[in-house]
């Protein structure tokens, strides 16, 4: 192998240990969000509050797609990513009235 190949080799390797860290963040994360949304949905069950609330949903896509704007990152794709979380926790919620 060249000592060109070889260093594209390292280069690689460290990008894809870093995206391996990050997964793992990300997971975690997700993880933590969804404990205080479980504890939130077993709340508004409590007080009979609806599951949803659909003016508090459209701010946090809206404050995401500025944050990604800012990260330099596809604001539709944190829209979309944000929506799908939105709809899991929507879902959680739900089974919390029932």
């Amino acid at each position: 192998m060249t000592d060109d190949a070889t260093r594209a080799e390292e280069v690689l390797k460290e990008h894809r240990e870093s995206i391996d860290r990050l997964d793992a963040v990300l997971v975690y994360t997700l993880a933590e969000r969804f404990k205080h949304t479980q504890a939130v949905g077993k709340l508004k069950a409590q007080h009979s509050l609806p599951p949803s609330d659909p003016m508090r949903e459209a701010k946090q896509i809206e404050r995401l797609q500025r944050m990604a704007l800012e990260a330099d990152l596809n604001p539709e794709f944190a829209k979309e990513f944000l929506s799908f979380i939105i709809s899991e926790v929507i879902h959680h919620h739900e089974k919390h009235q029932e």
